[in-house]
């Protein structure tokens, strides 16, 4: 079984505004992230929010832990809930294809271009504990390559949203689907 992890709790500095909530060809980005992962999980959580059309987690241990905080979470309720594995993607990215979970068969892999999409094994909490408790670097690829996890360049290259331009960009590209 695989659990859909939106990770969605960045300060959205570049942006200005909860670009969570920022709207792409009439609808909201996060809407868009858990729908999409809805099309190719079992379950589909949100991390680092309090509301959303999902079920919420806080990130693990804390918050400000960036993405990897966000994994933590996602990786321990897929451990405690029996998932195997957990795909994660980031509120912002958009664009990938629906088999996604496929591509980065068998986990762990990520998304050569933006490590925040990848597929983790449930089994992994422990170790990402470990690198989150150490003084190393906290880092997706540090995470990745504990695990020995693969760079996978996807069939789509996926987008990303980090700034008004970037919104812009995307609303264009999607008009023009």
């Amino acid at each position: 079984m695989i659990l859909g992890a939106v990770l969605a709790g960045g300060q959205s500095t570049r942006f200005g505004s909860d670009k969570a909530l920022a709207q792409l060809a009439g609808q909201s980005l996060l809407l868009r992230a858990v729908e999409t992962l809805k099309r190719q999980c079992d379950a589909v959580v949100v991390v680092g929010r309090s509301e959303a059309p999902a079920p919420c987690l806080a990130d693990w241990p804390r918050g400000g832990m960036g993405p990897l905080g966000g994994i933590a979470a996602a990786l321990h309720y897929a451990a405690r809930h029996g998932f195997d594995e957990v795909l994660t993607t980031a509120v912002d990215s958009f664009g990938y294809d629906d088999d996604l979970a496929i591509q980065l068969s068998p986990a762990p892999a990520y998304c050569a271009s933006q490590p925040v999409i990848g597929l983790w094994p449930a089994s992994a909490a422990p170790a990402l504990d470990a690198l989150l408790a150490g003084t190393g670097k906290h880092s997706l690829r540090a995470f990745a390559q504990t695990l020995g996890a693969r760079a996978v360049a996807l069939d789509s290259i996926p987008h990303n949203i980090n700034t008004p331009a970037d919104l812009a960009a995307a609303q264009e590209h999607a008009h023009g689907l």
